[in-house]
């Protein structure tokens, strides 16, 4: 596991498959996301505080809320309610929540289509926002399956592209590949799923064990099946 603490005063740790971040108050602290089972988060998370702990989640998928046990409850959309197993304690997320820690406030940004409950986190006063899995740069963007609506998640990055211009926003954390992103990723690959969805981007071979083709356009890649 790496750990960074960015200038902007959180801390981001890295497995090396998926990334989460963690914001540390004076008395308690938030964590978005808690990656794969075996990432062990929480013994990450003790060695930077030991103040309790809230989980937000960007979505539902294993891959993000594999630590949930270890924490027991989560705050997430409504939409991935249903991702979340019933032993967690749910707590809805909706548009425009504010959600604080140490000196980040983070407003909740409903950008469905990579699953239907996806959310992203946006710091207007320190110009960043932490995208989930919605945007990225030469990874592979997950639009298969039954939690994907990829009509949703076009409508969801002329949002986020619309969004990072008008609050003049400087990064773009996403949770895997390269990171932090310059603001033009969302409007790239926002061009790369319109090129895929209009059938102007060719299959570069099916997946080896997913449902799935492999697309790679000129920003990103996707593992989509239409």
């Amino acid at each position: 596991m790496t750990v960074t603490k960015e200038p902007e005063g959180f801390f981001i740790l890295d497995d090396g498959r998926v990334r989460c971040f963690l914001f540390v108050g004076e008395n308690d602290a938030l964590l978005i996301d808690t990656a794969f089972p075996d990432s062990n988060i929480i013994d990450e998370v003790k060695k930077i505080t030991s103040l309790p702990v809230k989980v937000a989640l960007t979505h539902g998928d294993m891959d993000h809320t594999g630590g949930l046990k270890d924490f027991g409850k989560c705050y997430v959309h409504g939409e991935d309610f249903k991702m979340i197993p019933d032993s967690i304690e749910k707590h809805e997320l909706k548009e425009g929540d504010i959600l604080t820690a140490g000196n980040c406030s983070l407003k909740v940004i409903h950008i469905p289509g990579h699953t239907y409950g996806s959310i992203a986190f946006l710091e207007e006063e320190k110009s960043f926002i932490l995208t989930g899995d919605g945007v990225q740069k030469n990874g592979m963007i997950f639009m298969f399956g039954e939690n994907r609506n990829f009509p949703l998640y076009l409508e969801s990055l002329k949002k986020l592209r619309d969004l990072v211009k008008s609050r003049n926003i400087k990064k773009i954390y996403p949770s895997h590949s390269e990171c932090p992103l310059p603001p033009e990723a969302a409007k790239k690959v926002l061009e790369d799923a319109e090129n895929i969805y209009a059938g102007k981007i060719p299959m570069l071979k099916k997946h080896e064990f997913f449902p799935c083709n492999i697309y790679q356009c000129a920003f990103t890649g996707f593992l989509y099946s239409n």
